[in-house]
């Protein structure tokens, strides 16, 4: 069970768009990078904000031209102080493909977990969104980046206290501990 941060971190706000990273999960082999991305309808057209929600999700948008990247798409990275980093662009899902070695670290992958409507002065819809991060980060600040052309969202870095996730890390307790008497 991984150890929970709260981040309480606004990432990016365009006129419709809100994306928030409330909680981080730390396991002993990575972290889960909890994001909610709000929508609302405000200044868009009935379709168009339809078109926005749908866009949340990868699999929902037509492949670009060769070298570019659709404006639909929610894109989102890490980097760190080496200058490594990590980005979900280019992640399709178009079927489950096990994998027999893993991938060259780091990798930020999108997982998706469930939409919902909240009423109030206005309607809005959230999405909530993770991000697994693989490895674990270097235990110093890295930045976390957003970017949703179509939802007015700029290329927005916040940056995150990777010590702190390490830390948390090791608080974290596996769901499957080994018997040690059952070697």
């Amino acid at each position: 069970m991984g150890a929970v941060l709260v981040s309480d971190v606004a990432l990016a706000r365009s006129p419709n768009v809100v994306i928030t990273v409330p909680t981080i999960r730390a396991f002993s082999t990575g972290c889960l990078i909890e994001a909610n991305v709000v929508m609302r309808q405000h200044t868009l057209s009935a379709e168009d904000y339809e078109a926005l929600g749908m866009s949340v999700y990868p699999h929902m948008i037509p492949k670009a031209e060769a070298g570019q990247l659709p404006e639909r798409l929610l894109r989102f990275g890490v980097r760190f102080g080496d200058g490594t980093k990590a980005t979900t662009v280019g992640q399709r899902f178009d079927g489950v493909r096990l994998r027999q070695d893993p991938p060259s670290p780091p990798r930020l992958s999108l997982l998706f977990g469930g939409v919902s409507m909240r009423s109030g002065g206005e309607d809005a819809a959230v999405s909530l969104v993770g991000l697994w991060l693989w490895p674990l980060p270097p235990a110093e600040t890295f930045e976390l980046a957003a970017e949703w052309p179509a939802g007015g969202v700029e290329l927005s870095i916040v940056s995150v206290d990777g010590a702190a996730i390490v830390a948390a890390a090791r608080r974290s307790v596996p769901y499957w501990p080994e018997d040690a008497e059952s070697g």
